[in-house]
């Protein structure tokens, strides 16, 4: 890790210079996931990572005390949060992030032109993004089998949190750049919070800590690129605006996931989310991922 190697993913970037990494991003997403499987939602190296993972199982060596306390509280809370042991509350929370995660790319996925009529290279690039997305929510439930939770349904918000959802993507870009930018910038540090949490909660299972890494790691690389990507949406005005966002943004986002409280510091996430520069990344994902050009020093 080398400090001051990368600069503030709020650095101000021109509009040439913005133009030529969305050409520059293009040419990395397609090596980065491979052929889109567009009617699948899926991604040809990523169906392929998928499926190592699969072809390779790794379990508990202790099993969950009480699987029936995770499905009766993963899809909404129904217990005391503090009733419930720091493990299952890190497997309901990583349950409900990523369907946060899955209900927006279903809405984004209809609202956005397929691959055939994409003529912009955003377009195109937008596509890509979520595919990948839809990869995304296969991992977290390979993690949650993982831990033997082999009956999670995949289930919709409330109608109003759908539509919103829903309608978002179809927002102009001077209304929904900031807040998509945040919201991918709040995926990275949930991320790399979890990923610490796992070292902690894990302890005693070396090697489905390990399995639940290199999984997280797969979403990470990705995230990370989506965050120099959808920075390379937003001007000037729109980065200022992005700041003051990720406090609130945050805020709003976590107290509707009651386990995240239970386990991380809020705060500390907001201020890593403000702080956000590459840096403290490992070199490994640095390596797979892909950094503006404006935020390297």
């Amino acid at each position: 890790m080398k400090l001051g190697k990368y600069r503030s993913i709020f650095s101000p970037a021109t509009k040439q210079q913005r133009k030529e990494n969305f050409e520059n991003y293009w040419e990395f997403t397609q090596h980065h996931g491979g052929e889109l499987f567009e009617d699948d939602k899926d991604l040809a190296k990523k169906r392929a990572r998928l499926q190592h993972f699969q072809d390779n199982p790794i379990r508990l060596r202790q099993p969950l005390a009480d699987p029936e306390g995770f499905y009766r509280n993963y899809v909404e809370m129904q217990d005391d949060p503090n009733s419930l042991d720091r493990m299952t509350l890190m497997l309901t929370g990583m349950y409900k992030f990523a369907r946060h995660e899955w209900v927006g790319i279903k809405g984004a996925w209809d609202a956005v032109p397929d691959m055939a009529n994409s003529y912009r290279v955003e377009d195109k690039i937008s596509r890509m993004h979520l595919a990948e997305e839809f990869c995304h929510v296969r991992l977290f439930n390979e993690m949650l089998v993982t831990c033997g939770l082999d009956r999670v349904e995949w289930v919709p918000l409330g109608p109003i949190k759908e539509k919103i959802y829903e309608q978002f993507p179809k927002f102009p870009g001077f209304l929904k750049n900031s807040p998509a930018f945040v919201t991918e910038l709040m995926g990275v540090t949930y991320y790399c919070h979890l990923n610490r949490l796992f070292d902690d909660i894990l302890s005693d299972e070396p090697e489905v800590r390990s399995r639940l890494k290199e999984l997280l790691d797969e979403i990470t690389i990705d995230e990370v690129a989506h965050v120099g990507q959808r920075r390379n949406f937003v001007g000037p005005l729109g980065m200022k605006i992005s700041k003051v966002l990720v406090k609130p943004f945050y805020t709003l986002f976590f107290n509707d996931i009651p386990e995240i409280k239970q386990l991380f510091n809020v705060g500390q996430m907001i201020e890593d989310g403000i702080a956000f520069d590459f840096n403290k990344l490992p070199d490994h994902m640095i390596e797979r991922s892909w950094i503006p050009s404006y935020c390297k020093a």
